[in-house]
């Protein structure tokens, strides 16, 4: 579980924490919340796109010691994250070959983090997730990253289709990481300005966003398990950039 001081707990804490623009990673709220001030919590939650959880009190209780709760927790994320114009705008002003990370709803916390400091020590620009379904920037996630989320630009958007668009549209080629394919990694030319996109631990990358993407490419698995832990996986891709560009 993460750290629990990055946690509030209450209606009302959340509701103030929202409209003083603390940055929230996800809220938790317990199944079959009613009321004025949980309706009030509703909106805001619906209008800041929030990551929610409905879950039961009883893991509401495991969050609080003293289950004092009122059927509501927050997950305060460490840092702030860049709006994905500003952070595109800004690399392109001091690098004309960036490269980007995007992740399609990595879900665990230590993956996460691997994937950061691995990003971070290979020069990537920011690291772009989705605002539902991925991990979240938790007290565990900073720790496994060795501190490298303070460092490495990371970036919400609602989701990662836009963000493909996006970058597509200032000639930055998008990179699919996926074993659909007989293109090995080691053919694509990384040192162009290059987004990767790597995929759910259990799912991969969404079928719908492989539609869209400028190549798609894999790594070679010479022995009986025909896969990888993603943040092994991204490792390797990043460093064959790495590799390519020094």
């Amino acid at each position: 579980m993460e750290n629990e001081v990055s946690k509030i707990f209450g209606i009302r804490a959340v509701i103030e924490a929202i409209n003083s623009g603390k940055t929230i990673s996800k809220i938790y709220l317990q199944k079959g919340l009613s009321g004025a001030l949980s309706s009030e919590l509703n909106t805001l939650i619906k209008k800041h796109n929030i990551a929610t959880s409905y879950v039961p009190i009883e893991k509401l209780n495991r969050f609080s010691k003293n289950s004092n709760h009122q059927g509501v927790a927050a997950q305060i994320s460490p840092i702030d994250f860049v709006d994905l114009e500003t952070l595109i705008t800004t690399t392109l002003e001091k690098s004309s070959t960036p490269l980007f990370l995007l992740l399609d709803q990595i879900s665990d916390v230590r993956n996460f983090g691997a994937i950061i400091r691995t990003a971070e020590c290979t020069g990537v620009n920011g690291i772009i997730i989705q605002k539902q379904g991925n991990a979240p920037v938790s007290a565990d996630t900073v720790k496994t990253s060795a501190g490298a989320a303070f460092k490495m630009p990371i970036c919400k958007v609602d989701h990662i289709k836009d963000a493909v668009f996006q970058l597509q549209a200032e000639a930055i080629q998008i990179v699919a990481a996926t074993e659909k394919t007989d293109n090995l990694i080691y053919a694509v030319d990384l040192k162009l300005p290059t987004a990767i996109i790597m995929g759910s631990e259990d799912r991969g990358i969404n079928p719908s966003i492989l539609k869209i993407v400028d190549q798609k490419a894999k790594l070679p698995l010479l022995g009986e398990i025909q896969s990888l832990n993603v943040s092994v996986a991204c490792g390797a891709f990043l460093y064959e950039a790495t590799r390519q560009r020094l």
